[in-house]
């Protein structure tokens, strides 16, 4: 079996029906569709369960991952891991297929061959029209170095343990699973022979990024992160990552239990409290849930203080995006599988932390 999967979060519903409707016109029908609802919002979560009544090809899931940063991975992985065998596509929900896209994607599969796609890309007034797939005007059109939307077999993916669930936000993970795949023996090809794709149109995400706090999450500098992990990944030719339990996430159960708890600890945004907290108290914590709530303390310097400031040439306070940057990477690096809650107050006043320590 050919199977699709769609990591999907927060995104306008009328790009999503343009990429099924593509779907639901190929000359080839052999395929499942996996739309994965990465934590999106209650209204998305509404737009897009109401926009699947019409398309029962898809097969619909929900992952109760709203309050922690975005996964592609382990959106990808949560579907991966549990298909048995044949083949499968990481789809895009910005992509409009061409009608043969099944077709020559089927032709071209191979057990010890992986291939990704030439993509065409749409402007932005472009995206908004409503053509034949002929009748685009294609602005570019993406090189081999854009490696997403792979297609490789079932078993080849399971064997390098699927996507890094390392890499949150955006950046890296698909060429990382490439070079993993080449370490494991297997071809990667690149698709040029002619365009079965379309982009289109969004804003960049990363160009999103800011310096200062913002209530959706974000860490400053989360794409050289990632890139300089991949740099990593090829110099150490590493094929096998992940922990035995990738592609799982935490449970309805789970999510609703963290939200239901109250009563935190308050932490203030002194340099010695966080640096106590994230290196000592945080990995040293028994089994069960906690809380904690972190406050920016407002400054009001002193002459004794900025004094101190100057002697010791450190801060001492961090502000609450510095925190809230040292918190979410501390939690990504060692504690993405353990279930945990997220979150910025609307005002940017504090930051709300919730874990069940396993």
């Amino acid at each position: 079996m050919f199977s699709i999967i769609y990591p999907y979060r927060n995104r306008d519903i009328q790009r999503v029906k343009n990429s099924l409707e593509s779907l639901s016109r190929q000359t080839n029908n052999e395929f499942d569709v996996y739309l994965v609802n990465y934590g999106s919002n209650k209204d998305y979560t509404h737009q897009i369960k109401s926009l699947l009544q019409n398309f029962s090809f898809v097969n619909y899931s929900y992952l109760y991952t709203e309050l922690q940063p975005w996964n592609k991975s382990k959106a990808i992985n949560s579907i991966l891991k549990n298909l048995e065998d044949g083949y499968f596509f990481v789809a895009d929900i910005d992509m409009i297929f061409h009608s043969t896209f099944i077709e020559k994607a089927i032709a071209h599969a191979k057990n010890n061959e992986a291939w990704y796609f030439q993509v065409g890309f749409l402007s932005e007034n472009e995206s908004k029209t409503q053509k034949k797939f002929e009748d685009y005007n294609i602005k570019f059109k993406s090189n081999s170095e854009a490696t997403g939307l792979t297609m490789c077999s079932v078993e080849s993916a399971k064997s390098i343990q699927g996507f890094d669930e390392f890499y949150h936000f955006w950046g890296s993970e698909d060429t990382d699973f490439h070079e993993r795949l080449k370490h494991a023996g297997y071809k990667v090809n690149f698709y040029d022979e002619n365009i079965l794709m379309l982009h289109q149109w969004h804003e960049i995400y990363r160009n999103k990024e800011t310096k200062s706090l913002t209530y959706s999450l974000q860490i400053s500098g989360i794409v050289q992160l990632n890139h300089h992990y991949l740099k990593q990944t090829i110099l150490n030719k590493k094929i096998k990552v992940n922990s035995n339990d990738w592609g799982k996430t935490q449970t309805k159960e789970q999510y609703e239990e963290l939200v239901s708890f109250s009563n935190a600890k308050l932490i203030t945004s002194s340099c010695t409290e966080i640096d106590y907290f994230l290196f000592q108290e945080l990995p040293n914590l028994k089994p069960g849930i906690h809380i904690f709530e972190i406050r920016e303390k407002e400054k009001k310097p002193t002459l004794k203080t900025l004094k101190n400031s100057i002697n010791t040439n450190r801060k001492l306070y961090y502000s609450l995006k510095t925190i809230n940057d040292k918190l979410l990477l501390h939690i990504i690096s060692f504690y993405k599988n353990s279930p945990y809650n997220y979150s910025v107050s609307k005002d940017l006043k504090s930051i709300k932390f919730v874990i069940n320590k396993l």
